[in-house]
């Protein structure tokens, strides 16, 4: 069988890493993240405007539209450092709404709205709905044709859940049916969704803000729409581009919680002994560091091949799969080496469990990708 397992470093990327490893850690301090918690917006909007002005919203933008003409392969290692600090912001979410107007957006749609996502815009995907299938075909919301007769204008209906920072959102791209077909739609926020018209969720990640939005009675204009032809592959592109993104984020909270977890074990003290020295504890920390180094080397496989048809997907299942159990298993351990702490809201290994749960139930856990990965490899 060919060989799914390179790993590429590219230039862009190690430098990358380093401007984020700094950004992240100084701009996201744990106090930062747990104040942030109560806040209504969950990101702090001068730490936006400060990644808009690095370019990072651009990185994965052509430069036609202003953007840096790199891939989302050097778009990882500043997800990897957001997640390993917990820097909750709509980064990855835009992100994903700019490779769905770049898969599936007519010409003028990528020339209005791509350099406005690569200066800051927030845009915003609205896909899932109220039966929680990753299968993103698999939805009710519609666009019925206004009866004028024009064909032009549509009202929609439905309701959208799990829509991140829709509240926020400068423009929200939607999945609905039009004459039975997927399609995608582009919906300004501003002017056409009312407040009134979205409810905020609760979610067991507490430093992330997602909304249902109630469609019903939202007009749109044809021009609203992408290309027809492209949306199931812009939809297929958007699903593996997010678990691309989410593996990112949770290699980096894996090492995070690890090392949260090693300096408890180097300093408590218990029967006279730092508690590091019990093999009941070194172990399964161990265990769980082996996991995620193996996990990482499937993200950067999956980075570095992410545009290769069929070796792409194939390795970036792998590594939604195998980070996953990675970090369910160390934001676990943390908890329960933690003892009674751990188990209250205060101790930050709860934050990264929490974290490590909404992963997993956004765009497939580990049982879901490995079931995919039967199909493509047998």
């Amino acid at each position: 069988m060919e060989n799914l397992g390179t790993i590429g470093y590219s230039e862009e990327q190690v430098e990358l890493m380093e401007v984020a490893t700094n950004f992240c850690r100084d701009k996201s301090p744990m106090d930062k993240v747990r104040a942030l918690l109560d806040d209504d917006a969950g990101f702090d909007s001068a730490i936006w405007q400060e990644i808009a002005d690095l370019g990072w919203l651009a990185i994965a933008i052509p430069e036609e539209y202003e953007g840096v003409g790199l891939s989302l392969s050097e778009v990882v290692p500043i997800a990897e450092q957001m997640g390993k600090n917990l820097m909750t912001t709509p980064f990855a979410d835009v992100t994903l709404a700019a490779q769905a107007i770049l898969m599936a957006g007519s010409a003028a749609q990528k020339a209005q709205y791509l350099p406005q996502i690569a200066a800051g815009t927030l845009a915003s995907l609205a896909l899932s709905e109220a039966n929680g299938d990753w299968d993103l075909s698999n939805i009710s919301a519609a666009a019925n044709a206004k009866p004028n007769g024009s064909g032009d204008d549509y009202i929609l209906s439905g309701e959208k859940l799990l829509v991140p920072y829709a509240a926020q959102a400068d423009i929200i791209i939607v999945s609905i049916l039009v004459d039975g077909a997927v399609r995608l739609a582009i919906i300004p926020r501003g002017d056409i969704v009312a407040d009134d018209a979205m409810r905020r969720e609760q979610i067991i990640d507490e430093t992330r803000r997602t909304y249902a939005v109630t469609l019903d009675g939202i007009s749109i204009g044809g021009d609203q729409l992408l290309d027809a032809d492209k949306t199931q592959a812009a939809l297929d592109h958007v699903h593996l581009a997010a678990n691309l993104l989410q593996s990112a984020e949770m290699s980096g909270g894996t090492i995070a919680v690890i090392d949260y977890t090693l300096d408890y074990l180097k300093t408590r003290k218990q029967f006279g002994k730092v508690i590091g020295e019990y093999q009941a504890l070194k172990h399964p920390i161990t265990n769980a560091y082996v996991d995620y180094e193996k996990a990482r080397s499937h993200l950067y496989s999956a980075a570095h091949c992410f545009n290769d048809q069929g070796r792409g997907e194939v390795a970036t299942r792998m590594a939604k799969a195998t980070i996953d159990k990675a970090y369910s298993f160390a934001a676990d351990r943390a908890i329960q080496f933690h003892g009674g702490f751990g188990f209250t809201h205060d101790c930050d290994a709860q934050l990264y469990r929490r974290a490590a749960i909404w992963h997993a139930s956004q765009h497939g856990d580990a049982t879901y990708h490995r079931a995919k990965l039967a199909d493509l490899l047998f």
